[in-house]
């Protein structure tokens, strides 16, 4: 099987799988989520994450390198390589968050109360599950992937689930990109940075007491979307003005709190 289509198939299993793991951490550790509620931890509407699946690519490339390590230590060699993928996958985490920071005025995720972050984009602690997740790719999957994905590719009915998923992840990314688009111009207006995970919980929140209020009346009612976690009876500006009006009133009463003079000032 030549290269390219290897690491199509190796976006499409990491992206899937990577969306799984993403599923399970944020209903059962992530901090973020002190209610563990199932969310949708994608940045398209679908079950994939971009950012697994060219690091599946990336790891397959690199424990291919293997051989050529210059050590004769075989400990060594495995240690050298295992430093590499936790520092290419931090290095493509770092590109995304960085773009979609610095460029959509957007953060998609946030590591800013972790240990040694950077910008909240990359940390250590995530670093050292890179490495983690290297290791497992290196011992249990990468030995077997080849016969793996030969036996895939004679099989013609997943060949051609194959093609679909790129058609409907290029399709997605489009529409996932125009939402963005938005956020970013909101964003500028403004002058501020927007969580994307806020927002999507800002929505959840809201639809949820629509439905509430909603109950043996006549009104439209919206319910939550897992996979369209942004669908809302409101245009998305409307739903940012309220977020930000939520996170303002939060502040000041943070302020007050902690500040004697601004309560006073409030009062």
């Amino acid at each position: 099987m030549n290269l390219p289509l290897i690491l199509a198939y190796l976006f499409f299993i990491g992206s899937v799988l990577g969306w799984v793991m993403e599923l399970f951490f944020r209903k059962f550790f992530s901090k973020a989520n002190p209610e563990h509620r199932w969310i949708n931890p994608g940045f398209c509407t679908g079950p994939y994450l971009p950012l697994y699946g060219t690091g599946l690519c990336v790891l397959y490339l690199l424990a291919s390198l293997e051989e050529y390590l210059p050590f004769e230590s075989d400990v060594v060699n495995k240690i050298i390589l295992f430093f590499l993928m936790a520092l290419m996958m931090t290095v493509i985490e770092f590109i995304a968050g960085f773009i979609s920071l610095k460029v959509s005025k957007v953060r998609l995720w946030d590591y800013t109360g972790e240990l040694g972050n950077i910008m909240g984009i990359i940390c250590p602690k995530f670093s050292l599950f890179w490495a983690i997740l290297g290791g497992v790719y290196y011992f249990f999957i990468h030995p077997y992937i080849k016969e793996s994905l030969a036996w895939l590719s004679r099989n013609l009915a997943f060949s051609f689930f194959i093609g679909l998923f790129f058609g409907v992840f290029i399709v997605d990314m489009a529409n996932s990109a125009q939402l963005l688009v938005k956020l970013k111009h909101f964003a500028e207006e403004n002058e501020v940075i927007l969580r994307y995970e806020n927002i999507k919980a800002q929505i959840r929140t809201r639809n949820e007491e629509v439905l509430k209020r909603a109950k043996g009346k006549q009104t439209r009612k919206r319910r939550y979307q897992f996979l369209h976690p942004f669908a809302t009876d409101k245009p998305i500006n409307e739903v940012l003005k309220e977020y930000m009006e939520e996170l303002e009133e939060r502040t000041n009463e943070f302020r007050k709190k902690i500040d004697p003079k601004e309560r006073k000032k409030q009062d």
